[in-house]
């Protein structure tokens, strides 16, 4: 097939999934056509079943925003139709349903190229439910000749945000052999030069994802007597935060603020244990990435989270805020290695057997086939 696909190129777990899925369909053999602002950052090059397609926008004057969900549809009606697309793939519903649903319209009279819409988690219960992008994101979903969603969570709270039931399931997914354990690593002596504990943060940095709250735990930590260190991978408004609140607990030689980086496995494969004590995740990635490098998860109990994390079996659940009790969890977890070993093989076992690519890209590739035979049949 030949398949457009649109995502956020910078920021979030949909830009990662969305390139993934894209690398992913280009190795079976399908031609995959990225179109956005720029290359996505998990794409580290193009090759002949890679494609970019750079969305450019003009400089007026008379705009204060530059109108980049117009621009982003011109692109996808001429990539589609010069490409020959067979659908359009895009990845959080604002506004790039939108966009694909207008270049649809545009060019239907030519070819008809259905769009696929899959939701991740903001999009519908932060963004898409604000009250001044509501009518248009279930608009965005009536007219999307296919929707899915990233967790059981995500497709109910889509039911009750916009009435809206048309929806497949399609979970997240890693790529096993990329997502490992590493045992033997230059870059944990270089972060744990004195064979240090770590635990190990990777976010964009929200206010959703409580960044500050992986230092609370670290202080709480090592006031056990636990020599740890903290590394936080990522970067976003809540760093600043994170770095004045390590300053008042006086661990700044102890937490690591290594910004942005593009092999978030070299980190997670080194973890001694994962903090992921986000308010909301529609389906939490990073933990599903932590465990298939066999690193246990201490996260909190919401959204998609207890779907993919075994509470007392991969990891540790807990309310949002609840830093005494993660701590306490990891404490259990730094205490006692042969727990820790058999958290991080559960986690494993159950990220290669439920989320693994050989499992869900064919989910994906089934669901195009279904959709666009529908189409087909209409047309």
């Amino acid at each position: 097939m030949n398949i457009g696909i649109t995502v956020y190129p910078t920021y979030g777990g949909s830009g990662i999934v969305g390139s993934e899925l894209g690398r992913d369909l280009a190795e079976r053999g399908h031609n995959v056509h990225f179109i956005s602002s720029f290359l996505p950052t998990r794409l580290t090059e193009v090759n002949e079943r890679i494609h970019f397609h750079e969305v450019e926008m003009m400089q007026y004057p008379l705009f204060e925003h530059q109108p980049y969900d117009l621009a982003l549809a011109t692109k996808m009606a001429t990539v589609a139709r010069a490409e020959k697309l067979d659908l359009l793939h895009v990845h959080y519903a604002i506004p790039h349903s939108i966009s694909a649903i207008l270049a649809r319209e545009s060019i239907k009279q030519k070819r008809y190229v259905p769009v696929i819409t899959t939701l991740h988690g903001t999009d519908i219960t932060l963004v898409g439910a604000d009250r001044s992008y509501l009518p248009i994101t279930r608009y965005g979903l009536q007219q999307s000749d296919g929707v899915t969603a990233v967790s059981k969570f995500l497709k109910q709270a889509t039911i009750e945000t916009f009435d809206f039931d048309e929806i497949e399931v399609i979970p997240n997914f890693i790529c096993q052999y990329h997502y490992k354990r590493l045992d033997e690593s230059p870059l944990r002596e270089e972060l744990a030069p004195n064979g240090e504990r770590l635990l190990v943060h990777v976010s964009n940095f929200r206010p959703v994802k409580r960044p500050a709250d992986c230092i609370e735990i670290l202080s709480r930590v090592r006031k056990q007597g636990i020599d740890a260190r903290l590394v936080m991978v990522g970067d976003g408004p809540e760093r600043s935060a994170a770095t004045y609140r390590a300053e008042q607990l006086g661990l700044n030689g102890n937490v690591t603020f290594v910004g942005k980086q593009a092999n978030i496995s070299d980190y997670l494969g080194i973890a001694d244990v994962f903090l992921l004590p986000s308010e909301l995740e529609s389906f939490g990635l990073a933990a599903l990435e932590a465990q298939a490098c066999e690193a246990p998860v201490i996260a909190t109990r919401i959204g998609g989270l207890p779907e993919v994390v075994n509470d007392g079996e991969s990891g540790y659940l807990s309310d949002v805020g609840d830093v005494e009790k993660m701590a306490a969890d990891t404490l259990k977890l730094l205490n006692d290695d042969d727990l820790r070993r058999q958290f991080g093989k559960n986690g494993r076992d159950l990220a290669v057997q439920r989320y693994s690519t050989e499992k869900i890209i064919p989910q994906y590739i089934a669901f195009y086939e279904k959709i666009v035979s529908k189409a087909a049949a209409a047309a």
